[in-house]
């Protein structure tokens, strides 16, 4: 594979960080996948390890997102024509690929995010585990069904599930193969073709996985990629779509509910989070304190179902903290592909700033910092240390509002009704998570807190690669789900089939209304009587 690697990173001058760490050609090699124009604009991405060049991407217009979907629609007919078990053995020939391919994979992705090789890893696998899923569960998902009809042996009900038609996905930078190619496979496997758009920055890691899914049989125009800012290209795919998913932040994603609720059209939305983990006083320290970096720092703290509080029993705080703080000062952070690193890099520049200003503003007013709370420039351009803090009150940015960086706040309870309630304090609810000996409290405990997902000794891992399950958010964490059945019926439009024989919802001949509504009315009582449903 053609890639500029970036192991010379230690040795080379400044003047050399500026050239192309994803080399030209590959670009080239990969973009036939995309829709864009011979004269197009071509855009420089950043990349997080160096601040040089990660690559050049050409950008789509108007003309070419309108050319995407006549392709889409055009070769969806042909596709949805194709077996359900057709479609499946392409996304288990993609499974396949993705394992035998995954270092290249996480090269790329790497060099264009910044995070570190395992945060990478974590990606192909969960990629990987949806493909598998889907390949083998989804045609039982979407498979006709019979169902009860109103009166047994008279009424034979089927109801079928027939793809949307195309749909549009728009995704963030974060997790370029998590939250772009495994939310198109269950639209892919119901029938749908795609159109996506990828952040412009993680644009190299998407055409990859495109370029995959296409090795392993994905006919032409199932699924394209446009190229661009969201806010120019996502009210285009939003315009023409026949259903959005959307993974982002809040305020946007009321945006594209507000859009499709005026076209009529569904969507899904995956938005923000400030979780919660809630260490109980019976907790084993030593795996808390694990689980809870993982939880605050995994992918330098950008990822949604990441924790940003972190609540501890008094009990066992004066224990707890001083570990926590202990294994996070131990962190190694390195800027590169290899093995390793802990965390890895901020996306950008821009990231950086909101993070180091929701730190600042906490610590000036009155917030204790623990550890961190300073950019490591020494390591990368944008990463920045791994942080604690104490004393966060109402007052402070950080408090509500997500800090999306490797950045935590640690609070302290006494009851767990009190942890409960201070967990649910938020107008988010996407995940959260309890550490505790006892498993049957915690469970009491989860079916109270306001969380699409709770995950019990585990910080989001257990829930979220759980893929037979649904995962999604409640209040301003989001709409829809997506794995398990939920992940792929979103994606159809169920139609419900009856055939009536014999007897019919009309008075038969020689019948008044009042002498048929009688004979109903009996029926209805003796359906009751039998269990009828």
């Amino acid at each position: 594979m053609d890639l500029r690697v970036y192991a010379h990173f230690m040795t080379t001058s400044q003047a050399d960080l500026v050239t192309p760490l994803l080399a030209d050609s590959l670009v080239q090699r990969l973009v036939v996948n995309a829709v864009v124009g011979p004269s197009a604009e071509v855009h420089a991405t950043v990349a997080p390890f160096t601040g040089g060049v990660a690559a050049r991407v050409p950008l789509s217009t108007e003309p070419d997102v309108d050319h995407a979907f006549e392709m889409a629609r055009r070769a969806q007919r042909g596709w949805a024509a194709q077996s359900v078990r057709e479609r499946a053995t392409v996304l288990e020939r993609f499974h396949d690929l993705v394992l035998a391919r995954q270092d290249e994979g996480m090269n790329i992705a790497q060099i264009e995010t910044g995070k570190a090789r395992r945060d990478a890893f974590e990606e192909l696998a969960d990629c990987a585990l949806n493909a598998r899923y889907y390949a083998q569960a989804g045609p039982g998902h979407i498979a006709s069904e019979n169902r009860q009809g109103v009166f047994p042996l008279l009424t034979d009900t089927v109801v079928h599930h027939h793809p949307k038609g195309v749909v549009g996905i728009i995704s963030p930078w974060n997790y370029p193969i998590t939250l772009a190619v495994t939310d198109a496979l269950p639209a892919l496997l119901a029938g749908n073709a795609v159109v996506l758009r990828p952040d412009v920055q993680t644009t190299v890691t998407a055409l990859w996985a495109l370029d995959l899914l296409r090795a392993a049989g994905l006919p032409e125009g199932v699924m394209t990629i446009v190229i661009g800012d969201g806010p120019v290209l996502g009210p285009m795919l939003v315009d023409r779509a026949d259903y959005i998913s959307f993974t982002g932040s809040t305020r946007v994603g009321r945006e594209v509910a507000a859009r499709c609720g005026q076209r009529l059209i569904g969507c899904s939305l995956e938005l923000g989070g400030k979780n919660a983990l809630i260490v109980r006083g019976d907790a084993d320290i030593e795996r808390s304190v694990e689980i809870a970096q993982r939880a605050a720092f995994g992918n330098a703290g950008q990822l949604c179902v990441g924790t940003e509080r972190i609540l501890v029993n008094e009990a066992i705080a004066g224990e707890f903290i001083p570990a926590f703080i202990a294994r996070t000062e131990a962190m190694t952070l390195k800027a590169g592909v290899a093995w390793g690193s802990d965390m890895g890099s901020l996306i950008s520049a821009r990231q950086l700033e909101r993070v180091a200003a929701h730190v600042e503003d906490a610590v000036s007013k009155g917030a204790t910092l623990l550890t961190g709370g300073h950019a490591r420039t020494d390591v990368g351009p944008y990463f920045y240390a791994p942080t604690l803090l104490t004393n966060v009150t109402e007052s402070m940015s950080m408090c509500r509002e997500e800090t999306f960086g490797p950045v935590a706040a640690m609070y302290t309870f006494s009851t767990d009704d009190e942890a409960i309630a201070r967990a649910n304090d938020s107008e988010f609810g996407l995940n959260a998570a309890i550490l505790t000996k006892d498993n049957d409290v915690a469970r009491s405990m989860a079916a109270r807190i306001q969380a699409g997902t709770v995950n019990i000794n585990e910080a989001y891992g257990a829930a979220w690669a759980s893929i037979s399950s649904p995962m999604g958010g409640m209040k301003a964490s989001g709409l829809g789900r997506r794995h398990g059945s939920e992940g792929i019926l979103k994606y159809t439009e169920p139609q419900t089939v009856s055939a009536q024989r014999g007897l019919g919802f009309g008075a038969p001949f020689g019948r008044s209304d009042e002498q048929w509504a009688g004979m109903m009315t009996s029926a209805f009582k003796a359906l009751k009587k039998l269990g009828v449903k």
